[in-house]
């Protein structure tokens, strides 16, 4: 525990430093600052608000806790959902302090620039993983291990609350502005004439960082849960230390590899070379650590399966680099050509057929860990795969930033070759982004391969009976459930998106000047319309997750539900895999024409693939990274309403 500890405070201390370095970074001049005080304050409404529908349902879901199981497992929910929440809440106040400091760094060059923006992701990656750390090792410490699936349920519930809500809110506005903005008025990326500009760049924050944030604390707790509760079972107190210390070595690893990309961005590395030498870096040092500490213990098996995850990891991150950039975007780029009908069928083909190669590596992975470690070595793999979680999220994170800081920039008429060094850092946010959600759906099908059998050890599921219809019943239902949910958070994107266009149509048409940029858009009405529509729409998909294994559970027994977890993990990672690269694959086919490729902007091809990115954001940014968290936490679900109402099923 002195490792853990030791590194959570070398965390703390560098996340510090790391805030602190960002806000003695300039904002710019007065335009700069003041859009950048927009964007903070419409980010904060909307999270508070947000707080303020499942905040309430936390308590509800508490007080059961209290009466049914006791006031620990009660505290331990309520400390998962309230350090979820200042994972993303502490992540999000840095992006949104970054990005007019980002834009302003960008006059003095791309290193200056890259610096910032990557101080800005740091700090969230940093916050997720201590934060995670920390009240995972509170809970232990105080409460024991069975109350440390509560804790992980509070984080579970949190996220999908927070990936729903941020997920809808950021692709109404986009969607919004780019079929008013960009299709029917040809208005260039982020100018300040189109209404929901500043809408679109508040989503950026509360969906692609705090939804973020949160989404990828919940896969931490979750990867760490199974490990120790699997290790326990096996090993006893050892296999909990043993993962414990993995996590920590992880956690040291990327701090290093952060403080690397911090000095080759002081040299003005070239921002790809320096993200892709910290990433490198961080793997290679944990795997060090983690082979010395095997053979220290003389247990090599457990080297083996944190290398088998980390290589998974690794492999899956570059195939989905592979399907969202380089030439499998410029074929796609090219079928727009023949207008926005083939390019969404070529995307989506795309996207299907990536489902083959990373689910046969995700299979292999899988089978290599039982082989050498049974279940255990399934869920260590995980854990091997997320250990580096603060570096890998530092660079996921600073895409928003650089993506916030290119509009900070268009918006207050900075120079053009500021515009181009943001660029520059947004397309390569783009490609580190779609290796982010390709890394959460491998540690998601881990994960819950690993809950799975925490569920069965629980619920004393030995093995599935295939004659028993009640477990082929709860598969069908559990497949259904992956594309229902899908269902719900992409209408609810449309019917928000509906509500966004209507309101810029209607301030282009009643407000003279807008378009000749002689009168400012009424911002506050765009922000305030997908506040609305995010916070109405999310609460029903988060709510199905919880119910439906209780339900199931209740009516069928628990048969149905070990059918129901293996239907919505088999068909949830196969989907969330499709949708995250046919969206990805789209939205830098539309920045390959942007970059005057094919025709350039306004052309036909253009508008063309502004389509396709316009189908293609509720599926990266909403569904498919909602689904690794929902598939999760039905299982977690499971688990903890098994250890309620067990003794009368």
């Amino acid at each position: 525990m002195i490792l853990l500890f030791s590194s959570i405070a070398i965390g703390t201390v560098l996340i510090i430093y790391l805030t602190l370095s960002v806000l003695d970074k300039s904002p710019g001049n007065e335009k700069t600052e003041r859009i950048s005080n927009i964007i903070q304050k419409g980010a904060r409404s909307f999270l508070f608000q947000e707080y303020t529908v499942f905040f309430p349902i936390v308590i509800v879901l508490a007080l059961l806790f209290t009466f049914t199981t006791g006031y620990k497992q009660a505290l331990s929910f309520i400390i998962g959902s309230v350090f979820s929440v200042l994972a993303g809440f502490f992540g999000m106040m840095i992006a949104t302090k970054s990005n007019a400091r980002t834009a302003w760094g960008a006059t003095k060059g791309v290193g200056e620039a890259l610096d910032i923006a990557f101080s800005g992701g740091a700090v969230m990656g940093l916050t997720v993983s201590v934060l995670g750390l920390l009240g995972l090792s509170i809970v232990y410490l105080m409460f024991g291990l069975q109350a440390v699936s509560y804790y992980s349920l509070g984080a579970s519930f949190v996220a999908l609350f927070a990936r729903v809500g941020g997920g809808i809110y950021t692709k109404a506005a986009d969607v919004g502005a780019d079929i008013v903005g960009k299709v029917e008025s040809n208005l260039p990326e982020d100018d300040p004439r189109n209404p929901a500009v500043i809408a679109d760049n508040v989503g950026d924050n509360v969906g692609d960082v705090a939804g973020m944030g949160a989404d990828l604390y919940e896969s931490y707790v979750g990867s760490i849960f199974s490990g120790i509760a699997l290790g326990y079972i096996l090993f006893g107190d050892k296999g909990i230390l043993n993962t414990l210390y993995i996590v920590g070595f992880g956690l040291i690893a990327s701090i290093l590899a952060i403080i690397l990309v911090k000095v080759l961005s002081k040299m003005n590395t070239e921002p790809a070379l320096a993200l892709r030498s910290g990433t490198i870096a961080s793997s290679v040092v944990f795997l060090i650590f983690s082979l010395a500490y095997s053979i220290i213990e003389k247990n090599l098996n457990l080297f083996w399966v944190v290398l088998i995850g980390n290589i998974v990891g690794v492999a899956i991150g570059l195939i989905t680099e592979w399907y969202t950039s380089g030439k499998k975007v410029e074929k796609l780029a090219h079928s727009a050509m023949m207008g926005p009908a083939n390019v969404i069928i070529s995307g989506t083909a795309l996207g299907m057929e990536s489902t083959a190669v990373i689910t046969i590596i995700i299979a292999v992975g899988t089978l290599l860990a039982y082989k050498i470690a049974g279940l255990y070595g399934i869920a260590m793999a995980g854990v091997g795969m997320l250990a580096t979680l603060a570096m890998n999220l530092s660079v996921d994170a600073y895409g928003p930033i650089a993506d916030n800081a290119g509009g900070v920039a268009e918006m207050s008429g900075l120079d053009k070759s500021v515009r181009a060094i943001t660029d520059k850092l947004d397309a390569l946010g783009n490609t580190t982004a779609a290796m982010g959600k390709g890394f959460a759906i491998g540690s998601a099908a881990l994960t819950a391969i690993a809950l799975f059998a925490n569920f069965g050890s629980t619920a004393h599921v030995q093995e599935i009976n295939l004659q028993d219809p009640k477990m082929f019943i709860g598969a069908l239902i559990g497949a259904m459930l992956t594309f229902f949910f899908s269902a719900l958070t992409m209408n609810a994107v449309g019917d928000a998106a509906n509500d966004m266009v209507e309101e810029i149509r209607r301030q282009i048409k009643e407000i003279p000047g807008i378009l000749s940029g002689t009168s400012e858009p009424d911002y506050q009405s765009c922000i305030k319309i997908a506040t609305k529509g995010a916070l109405k729409r999310m609460v029903l998909p988060a709510i199905l997750a919880i119910l439906a294994p209780i339900i199931l559970m209740v009516g069928l027994g628990v048969q149905a539900v070990a059918g129901l977890l293996i239907g919505s993990t088999v068909t949830g990672v196969a989907l969330a895999i499709f949708m995250a690269n046919s969206g990805g694959a789209w939205d830098n086919a539309k920045k390959f024409v942007e970059e005057g490729h094919l025709g350039g902007k306004g052309s036909f091809t253009h508008k063309a693939t502004v389509v396709g990115d316009t189908v293609g954001d509720p599926y990266k940014d909403t569904a498919g990274p909602s689904l690794n968290i929902l598939i999760k936490l039905m299982a977690i679900t499971s688990i903890v309403f098994y250890s309620i109402v067990g003794r009368w099923l």
